[in-house]
């Protein structure tokens, strides 16, 4: 018998855990409905600049919070079709 070891081989890689697919239907429909808030402030944002001529300062806060949820629908839906990462 000879004196040299075996070969050493590299691990096997697990599987990563997938997320399931109703996890993932959910969260594109929460996302969906997240974008509902960013449409409506883009259309009131649009109303008060064409009527106005500048953002009132009584509906800008609600316009940049309706923007803020409409991007954040948007990373949901990005999120949850791009999926883990290995």
């Amino acid at each position: 018998m000879s004196d040299t070891p075996p070969p050493i081989l590299p691990p096997v890689p697990t599987p990563s855990q997938a997320r399931s697919g109703c996890l993932t239907a959910i969260m594109v429909l929460f996302g969906i409905i997240m974008l509902l808030p960013g449409l409506c402030a883009l259309l009131f944002g649009g109303m008060s600049v064409v009527e106005g001529g500048k953002i009132e300062d009584g509906i800008a806060p609600f316009v940049f919070l309706g923007l803020a949820v409409g991007a954040g629908g948007v990373a949901l839906i990005w999120a949850a079709v791009r999926g883990r990462k290995p």
